[in-house]
Parts: C-alpha cells; sequence; structure tokens
C-alpha cells in the first residue's frame, strides 16, 4: 500500500476506528429505557434495528434532532409508544460519557508510537458536540494537535471541506496528511477527494477491493520514515 507522498500527519477517524459502543448500542439503549419504564426491549433485538436504521439513514447531520429520530426508529413497534423526551435526553447523555465507549486496544499504544515519532495527530470525525468532551474524560484529548467534528466545522464527511479544515488547523499542505477510517465513502473516497491520503481501517476483515489494514498496528508498515517538514499550502 505505498504512499504517494511523505507524511507529516495522521488524522482518524473515531466511532469504529478509536472506539466503539459498550457493550454495545443495543445495551445502552436497553438499560436506560428500563429506568422509564419500558422493559420489553431486548439489547439483541435493539442493535439489530438500530444498524437497519443507521444503514438507511440519509441526509443525517449529526444533530440533537437527527439523532432522536434515529432512537425512535430503532424503538419503533417495540413498544406502544415512541421514547419519551426525557427518555431519549438520558440516552443522549449517556454516550457522552467514557463509561458507554471502549477504546480499541491498538489505539494508545499506536497513537504515543506516532507522536513519538514526529507525526502530527488529528481527528476527523462526523459527531456532534459530544465529541470533544468524550475524548477528554476517556483521556485520547492530550494526543491530538488538532480535533475536527462536524458539528462545529459546519461540514461532514466526506465533503472536502472538513479534511481542508484538519490540514489549516495542523499547519500542514493536505498532500502531507494520512487519514485513517472505516468508511471507504465517508473516509477513504472522501480523503482522496479533498487531496489527502487514505488508509481503510477494516477491523472485522469484510471489506474487498480495496487495499486495507486490520489494525492500527499495521500503519508503521505504510507510514515508512518519520516525517520531513515541507511547506503549508
Amino acid at each position: 500500500m505505498p504512499l504517494l507522498n511523505p507524511v507529516q500527519a495522521v488524522t482518524f477517524d473515531v466511532g469504529g476506528t478509536l472506539l466503539e459502543p459498550s457493550p454495545s448500542v443495543g445495551h445502552v439503549y436497553a438499560e436506560v429505557a428500563t429506568q422509564f419504564g419500558i422493559t420489553s426491549v431486548a439489547p439483541e433485538e435493539l442493535n439489530q434495528r438500530f444498524a437497519t436504521a443507521w444503514r438507511m439513514r440519509r441526509g443525517f447531520d449529526y444533530s440533537r434532532a437527527a439523532w432522536r429520530d434515529l432512537v425512535n426508529q430503532t424503538f419503533a413497534d417495540l413498544c406502544p409508544e415512541p421514547p419519551t423526551l426525557a427518555c431519549f435526553d438520558a440516552i443522549y447523555h449517556r454516550f457522552a460519557l467514557a463509561k458507554s465507549w471502549s477504546v480499541f486496544g491498538d489505539v494508545r499504544p499506536v497513537l504515543a508510537a506516532l507522536k513519538a515519532g514526529g507525526f502530527k495527530l488529528g481527528v476527523i470525525s462526523n459527531w456532534d458536540e459530544r465529541l470533544c468532551p468524550l475524548l477528554e474524560e476517556i483521556g485520547l484529548a492530550g494526543h491530538f494537535d488538532a480535533i475536527v467534528a462536524s458539528h462545529e466545522a459546519g461540514h461532514r464527511k466526506p465533503s472536502a471541506e472538513i479534511f481542508h479544515l484538519a490540514a489549516r488547523r495542523l499547519g500542514l499542505s493536505i498532500k502531507a496528511m494520512l487519514h485513517v477510517g472505516d468508511s471507504i465513502a465517508e473516509d477513504v473516497a472522501g480523503a482522496k477527494a479533498a487531496g489527502a491520503q487514505a488508509v481503510l481501517l477494516d477491523r472485522g476483515g469484510r471489506q474487498t477491493g480495496e487495499a486495507a489494514v486490520r489494525s492500527l498496528g499495521q500503519l508503521a508498515a505504510v507510514l515508512g520514515p518519520a516525517p520531513v517538514k515541507t511547506p503549508t499550502d
């Protein structure tokens, strides 16, 4: 998987790349719903329904209203009435907390190694206002020189603007930036269209036809030597 240009900065997607819901979206939904009298739904069923709703989403802008609609779709037909606003607010708040997320085991050592090797590090994520406080609480924020969330950027992947914003905040040419994420459309295609380089992270080994790494630990072989300074755009 040769890179065309020397890399000075590595940016990362968050969900599915750095973090995953813990123990699962369905378990969190079910636990919170129980506190509001919804006791007849199983986490496994909620996981399946959430996955379906997530695949079918269109124009999802990561706003609070969009998340509430997704939660309602997930619970549809599983209880007589949609979750109340108070129930949704509790679910929304739970996913702002570190206890609802798990950091993949390869993340901390790879971030530390890249930082020690002289690479600038960043986050480019389709996320809302909960992202920065979450990364702080979970102990990852300190690794990054720039954290760009779609909520505050006003653009979401695969839009080129969000990648260019990250490059500006990192103070580098976008050609010197490598983006790593688990979505071909949002991360790989989006980054390449913006002029960055990209690597697909395929933890489950499910993708075909696209060069990918199975873990972040394989990035060292992709990156090559430590960065050399080049002019910014």
